[in-house]
């Protein structure tokens, strides 16, 4: 079992807070940060923001939670990603996604929220052709290319591509698309029957997900739930009460830790609701409640 911290779109990376802060992940044993792409948001851009944290560190994993792959050029994306792994010794763990439907964030990429899908599908298997072939012939709907290669090629071979969503269509994606699973807002019992569906669309792509790769982001309480995350449960999932998807204190996020454990699931990102009033006392905090689980 693995787990990784996740900041979100906070203002920390912004200022001097950020290095100590990733000093104090590594310090304590987290398997890895991840960090999430708002461009109206006041984090930085996730890319920046890793190859801050890859050269401050030794053994911290890194990854985006997610990066928005449509309306970016794939084979751009492959080369930073592919570099950025090189020259972290293989500590990237790119995860990919449509993006939020925000009309903002939507202006921003340039591409209608019905495209996205589209994009998605040609780009990310163009990407895992430029990580691993000295030269890449493509011609599909949206990308034409003659001859182009991308080097360096990544330390990790492959390099896996993990994605979040709990949509139906989103899952049947991941089993066709995806090394690994990365859900959010969804509690265990959810997660397992999701999980059947990515199986199943993987089989039938004739691919198989490594078991260690199901995982979930667990957001939890820091004081009492914002009022904007309260309006977001309502929208995304008005079906559960905001307790059973957010716990609420330490001894809550290890059990549901172990929640997830019990059905198979060993892969988690931590992510605070709400601000602590001293980040290298709460990651203190954090690390003592859920990190023995690492090791049992």
């Amino acid at each position: 079992m693995r787990i990784g911290f996740g900041l979100g779109t906070r203002s920390l990376t912004n200022d001097d807070r950020f290095g100590p802060f990733v000093d104090d992940l590594e310090r304590l044993g987290f398997d890895s940060l991840w960090l999430s792409e708002r461009i109206g948001g006041e984090s930085p851009d996730p890319v920046v923001g890793m190859a801050y944290a890859a050269g401050r560190t030794k053994k911290l994993k890194f990854g985006t939670s997610v990066m928005v792959l449509p309306g970016r050029n794939p084979v751009l994306v492959a080369k930073s990603m592919a570099s950025l792994d090189r020259m972290s010794g293989g500590r990237l763990l790119p995860a990919f996604g449509l993006g939020v439907a925000d009309a903002h964030e939507q202006q921003a990429f340039g591409i209608e929220r019905g495209a996205r899908a589209a994009w998605f599908d040609e780009a990310l298997p163009l990407m895992r052709r430029l990580w691993t072939e000295d030269t890449v012939d493509h011609d599909g709907p949206l990308f034409h290319l003659d001859g182009i290669g991308v080097m360096p090629k990544p330390i990790q071979k492959p390099l896996d591509v993990w994605m979040g969503g709990i949509a139906p269509s989103e899952l049947r994606r991941i089993g066709r698309l995806s090394d690994g699973w990365l859900p959010s807002f969804i509690i265990p019992a959810e997660a397992a029957a999701a999980r059947a569906v990515v199986e199943e669309s993987a089989a039938k792509h004739e691919r198989e997900i490594d078991p260690e790769h199901f995982g979930a982001l667990i957001a939890y309480a820091v004081g009492e739930v914002p009022d904007t995350l309260l309006a977001l449960l309502a929208r995304r999932r008005p079906d559960l009460d905001p307790s059973q998807i957010v716990p609420q204190g330490m001894a809550e996020l290890r059990d549901r830790i172990d929640a997830f454990c019990e059905v198979g699931f060993s892969k988690f990102v931590v992510l605070p609701v709400g601000e602590p009033d001293d980040w290298s006392t709460h990651l203190n905090e954090v690390a003592a409640a859920v990190l023995p689980l690492q090791t049992r």
